[in-house]
């Protein structure tokens, strides 16, 4: 078996800068050349590759295998997920059911500007984050908030601080689910025991971090008083979005806790919206409103209504009963693959890159709803066509980047290359916990993705927190929650996000915009996180088996 090297150069600070290799010219050619990324991880992973066959000595046939692994388990575990979850957006595009559900939201409020951003950007904002994620939350989003009266750099900016929140569950979980593939050998679980673990710690950190973006979005929107004279819309969208968000993480896992906050949320402030609303109606700046202050009406029927949420239900019903812990489908395994290498971390334990082809994982639960609602919607031959050449043509890019990505990261665990990271780094000490969520914040802002980032950093994150003695879920989870807060300034998600504006091709002055309130909230997850390290680890224990 082979055995990693901590330290193959001789000098530790010359291996962490050889070993930092990989991570630079990623993040290099991502938002330097600015690359396609599929192109920019496949050269990525084969000078990883390469690396580790000269520098950590690793031998070429377990390496082939390592890399193999991983590149299946990026098909299987990532890509097929969000593959079907944006055939089912896109299958409701097409039928008119987010138009419908659009419009009906919009008539629930007033014209004013705070409840429309807080129902739309907030709530609708996670709802499209969590069934498809990409950016498109923006795209959807702010013309919504344009047409409102929001100008359109305002709007870009609105919807992004929004999309904040929700996206470690983003497009089904994806990169919750990443980051259980990539550190589960690391900290010998298996990824099926593993995943709800990690799941209910992130929700649980996203939770605290969800309780400011309300309070931004409304004094972006309206200023400091009308901030202040909106305050329920700002608790109950937060705590409203978090009610349902955090039960789902803990008990269902990482496929839904996006869509059924954004659906609890919904209920909270309609139902807010019952029994208060705003004393005056503001428009964007905190004017008064002028004209009619009451909201379009929608033109559907109760059926119509009906029929623009049954699809949502269709896919929480089947995710739920496929997924939750009452059932076994995710967990039977018909083919597995293994090799292992000795660890340089820790003493008699092994580092271990897995295939486990398991045929009945969240992706196949989420197609099983697909199938359910094109019969329910009958939708056509000829629809059914356009969609999948639609999805086909938005994602053929974001798949093979999971191919390449998880290759890469499988062999730079594998190989040795993020022992002898973490070891450097581990140096910091305690530290080190502040910048764990500085580093995922980096790498998507950089990537333009929180999957690629946890793919990437995972791993490390666990063997630090090893080396530290630190609670084991901790670094790993700011590392994503991290990545969430560096969405906004993404080149790749800012060129989706403004696809619908006038600053496509002109992203630079988007991510300049966003750039200070992202900063802020960077800073307040660094609260957090020392936070939980020094008052409540138990957010982030490993369960013990």
């Amino acid at each position: 078996m082979f055995t990693q090297i901590i330290d193959p150069t001789g000098n530790l600070f010359l291996t962490w800068l050889v070993a930092l290799i990989p991570v630079v010219l990623l993040l290099f050619l991502l938002a330097g050349l600015r690359l396609s990324a599929w192109i920019a991880v496949l050269i990525g992973s084969i000078v990883t590759f390469l690396l580790g066959l000269w520098v950590w000595k690793m031998p070429l046939d377990d390496g082939m295998r390592a890399y193999l692994y991983g590149a299946a388990t990026g098909v299987w575990n990532v890509d097929w997920i969000t593959f079907w979850g944006v055939m089912l957006f896109n299958t409701l595009v097409t039928t008119g059911g987010f138009d419908r559900l659009r419009r009906w939201l919009i008539q629930q409020g007033t014209r004013d500007v705070r409840v429309q951003t807080i129902l739309f950007a907030w709530a609708f904002g996670a709802l499209l984050e969590g069934l498809v994620g990409f950016g498109y939350p923006w795209a959807f989003v702010a013309p919504i908030l344009i047409a409102i009266g929001i100008p359109d750099l305002d709007a870009i900016r609105v919807a992004a601080i929004a999309n904040n929140a929700p996206v470690s569950y983003g497009a089904l979980g994806a990169p919750i689910i990443a980051l259980a593939t990539v550190t589960a050998g690391t900290l010998g679980m298996s990824f099926v025991d593993l995943l709800p673990i990690y799941s209910a710690a992130v929700g649980k950190i996203v939770a605290i971090l969800a309780l400011l973006p309300p309070w931004i979005l409304l004094y972006l929107v309206s200023g400091r008083k009308g901030m202040w004279s909106a305050w329920p819309l700002a608790i109950v969208g937060s705590l409203g979005y978090s009610a349902g968000q955090v039960p789902t993480a803990i008990y269902l896992g990482p496929y839904l806790p996006d869509v059924i906050g954004a659906i609890v949320c919904f209920a909270a402030l309609l139902l807010l919206l019952k029994m208060w609303r705003p004393a005056q109606i503001l428009a964007y700046g905190g004017a008064p409103a002028t004209g009619d202050t009451q909201a379009e009406a929608h033109g559907l029927s109760a059926g119509e209504v009906g029929m623009a949420w049954l699809p949502i239900g269709i896919l929480i019903a089947v995710v739920v009963a496929w997924t939750g812990p009452w059932s076994h489908l995710p967990s039977i395994v018909v083919l597995h693959y293994v090799v292992a290498a000795k660890s340089a971390i820790t003493p008699g334990a092994t580092i271990s890159a897995v295939f486990n082809w398991t045929p009945f994982v969240g992706g196949t639960a989420i197609l099983v709803s697909w199938i359910i609602n094109v019969i329910v919607l009958r939708v056509s031959l000829n629809q059914i066509g356009a969609i999948f050449a639609k999805t086909w043509s938005q994602m053929w890019g974001a798949c093979l980047v999971g191919v390449f990505i998880f290759g890469l990261a499988y062999v730079f665990n594998y190989s040795g290359m993020a022992g002898s990271l973490a070891s450097a780094f581990s140096k910091l000490g305690p530290a080190f916990i502040i910048v764990a969520p500085i580093l995922g914040f980096i790498g998507v802002a950089l990537s333009g993705s929180n999957t690629s980032t946890n793919a990437m950093f995972g791993t490390f994150q666990a063997l630090v927190g090893k080396v530290l003695g630190f609670p084991l879920l901790l670094l790993p989870a700011l590392n994503s929650v991290g990545a969430e807060i560096g969405k906004p300034i993404a080149p790749q998600t800012a060129s989706v996000g403004v696809s619908t504006s006038r600053f496509v091709r002109n992203e630079g002055e988007v991510i300049r915009h966003n750039f200070g309130w992202t900063l802020v909230l960077l800073v307040y997850l660094v609260v957090i996180g020392v936070a939980c390290y020094l008052f409540f680890p138990s957010i982030a224990v490993l369960p013990v088996h």
